[in-house]
């Protein structure tokens, strides 16, 4: 008798734990999410590989679609950057900023052009700068790992702002670094980063 009350005193004590857990999930509604169609398998296809140093892809940016944005969001960021990179600081492949709360995804090419993402947004500076690989600062770079190196990990991550601008808001310059974005997205925004999702996709040559 006396264990199965410390067993069912057990029970209850669990369930007390978890109930607070389940009430929060559903208090915070559908979770965040950022997805490719053309990356789905998880793997870069060639169509979406640089085009230099090397490779011949198409070098096109793949389509994005996210859901489920947090209540408060007035825009949206973008970074792509591959940790593996053996550059001691890794390298980043694509940025966006000021995309408007009112998109849902980026169509497939928009980071190859200015003139192809939403109205209002912009194209960062990213680690090819200006070497012409992407055609200019700011567009699309597709993945060209060292050939022999293990799969690269490309980290597509979605920033959920409650700023409309993340350049004026974070007090820096329009051709601030992926790197010094990163830090005002991260940490310099505070509350205003209203929530992340991201997604992983690879490629070895």
């Amino acid at each position: 008798m006396y264990i199965k009350t410390l067993a069912l005193a057990a029970v209850t004590a669990l369930s007390a734990l978890s109930m607070p857990a389940m009430a929060d999930d559903a208090h915070r509604g559908p979770r965040f999410t950022l997805s490719s169609p053309d990356l789905a398998s998880g793997k870069f296809a060639n169509l979406f590989v640089l085009n230099g140093f090397g490779c011949t892809g198409g070098n096109m940016s793949p389509e994005l679609v996210w859901k489920n944005a947090p209540a408060g969001t007035q825009s949206f960021a973008l970074q792509v950057y591959d940790p593996d990179a053996p550059t001691g600081s890794g390298f980043w492949h694509w940025a966006v900023y000021d995309i408007p709360a009112t998109a849902t995804g980026l169509a497939r090419g928009a980071g190859n052009s200015p003139a192809t993402l939403p109205p209002g947004a912009y194209g960062g500076n990213t680690d090819f700068m200006d070497t012409g690989a992407t055609g200019g600062n700011g567009n699309y770079g597709g993945p060209c790992p060292p050939v022999g190196d293990r799969p690269h990990r490309y980290i597509f991550t979605l920033f959920a702002l409650a700023v409309p601008s993340v350049q004026a808001a974070g007090g820096i310059p329009v051709t601030g670094s992926a790197a010094l974005y990163g830090f005002v997205l991260n940490k310099g925004l505070g509350a205003a980063l209203l929530d992340t999702a991201s997604f992983t996709a690879t490629y070895r040559r």
